[in-house]
């Protein structure tokens, strides 16, 4: 949404000619959405045929991941055609590299054509039919995507496993913000506890587990802290047992899902922003968004995910729940690093991760800078 509108706005500062933009999306409209009230087109779940005639009609394509059919439309109208790849589903059928059976990350059977072991990973959650559709589906994915005039990739991490020729890498960028960070400093009040949030989805690959279990560690050391757990999912019901299992009822609350006010009012008091991930995320936003407003981040060293954080931040093992349990408590008894390691965090997403760079690296790849 950012990127379209910013590639939609007329800026001469910005580029020489104005553009005009159509967003096609398979998505449907939210209640009381107001789709003329954006600087661009949207068209929502197109036909086949005007999907080819949206296509026809434009001059560069751009997709935002390898969707097959606007893939193949663009290739057989010989289209400038740039596929930007904010995941894996050109090298692995269910798109993520992790293999759900085990909980563990795939060592990249695809790309090794090891495909049995592909239809072996899904088919416990898809069924073998269904397993097999999705593995030759990623074989047409991959096979046209070689042919896109670019390809473009959110992070080195994901450019690295997807190996497509014409590759570059273009960060996801956010929108600069103000610093909505508190000053954090020695003079923390004895006793008061520190605040740390969990942000995204509720489901297996994202090691809340790891996190429920840092915390118990953490409350048997004797430290004051609470956890903020924002989002929702499929795991919820599952990790709230866990932790009135884990007698973390009065250090661990889940607020649901938030957006926009709900969630900065949410964050007001957190201190570090923790992502214990044990997938090799591509690159995650929530975490650019709250490095862009200078809050810690303490995160697994894995993908996409470490590959943000670089040195601004704190990480840990994937999978590591006393390692991480050690990150926290060092912030618990260290409240200096919260400040210090914030504004590092925003220094990293102002020189790395901006919307402005990035629509300016659409622009330049797409011909129109």
């Amino acid at each position: 949404m950012s990127l379209a509108s910013s590639l939609a706005r007329s800026d001469s500062q910005t580029a020489t000619n104005s553009l005009l933009v159509t967003v096609v999306t398979q998505t449907a409209g939210l209640a009381g959405d107001v789709s003329n009230s954006s600087p661009f087109q949207i068209v929502r779940k197109p036909s086949a045929r005007e999907l080819w005639h949206l296509i026809g009609d434009a001059d560069r394509v751009l997709l935002a991941g390898p969707a097959i059919l606007p893939l193949a439309f663009a290739l057989v109208q010989r289209k400038v055609l740039i596929v930007s790849h904010h995941g894996y589903q050109s090298i692995c059928p269910n798109g993520m590299l992790f293999q759900f059976p085990m909980q563990t990350c795939c060592p990249g059977h695809f790309a090794a054509r090891r495909y049995l072991e592909c239809v072996k990973c899904n088919t416990p959650e898809e069924g073998i039919a269904r397993s097999l559709r999705a593995l030759i589906l990623t074989i047409v994915r991959r096979a046209l995507s070689k042919f896109a005039t670019a390809n473009a990739a959110v992070s080195e991490h994901v450019a690295k496993r997807i190996a497509l020729p014409r590759l570059q890498v273009i960060r996801n960028g956010v929108p600069e913000a103000p610093s909505a960070q508190k000053v954090f400093d020695n003079a923390v009040p004895s006793g008061a506890p520190i605040f740390f949030a969990y942000v995204g989805r509720l489901v297996t690959e994202k090691g809340i587990p790891i996190l429920a279990e840092a915390a118990r560690l953490l409350k048997s050391w004797g430290c004051r802290f609470q956890v903020l757990i924002i989002g929702d999912g499929p795991e919820r019901n599952a990790l709230e047992a866990l932790t009135r299992s884990l007698q973390l009822d009065n250090e661990v609350s889940f607020l649901g899902f938030q957006n926009g006010p709900q969630l900065q009012e949410a964050m007001n008091n957190v201190a570090a922003l923790v992502m214990p991930s044990i997938c090799e995320d591509a690159a995650p936003f929530s975490v650019l968004e709250q490095m862009m407003q200078e809050r810690l981040i303490i995160g697994s060293e894995i993908g996409g995910l470490a590959e943000e954080i670089g040195d601004a931040g704190l990480t840990f093992e994937p999978g590591n729940a006393a390692a991480l349990a050690e990150q926290m408590r060092r912030v618990v008894q260290h409240p200096e690093l919260i400040e210090k390691l914030g504004k590092r965090a925003r220094e990293r997403a102002l020189a790395y991760y901006t919307l402005k760079r990035q629509e300016h690296e659409y622009r330049r790849l797409l011909g129109v800078s």
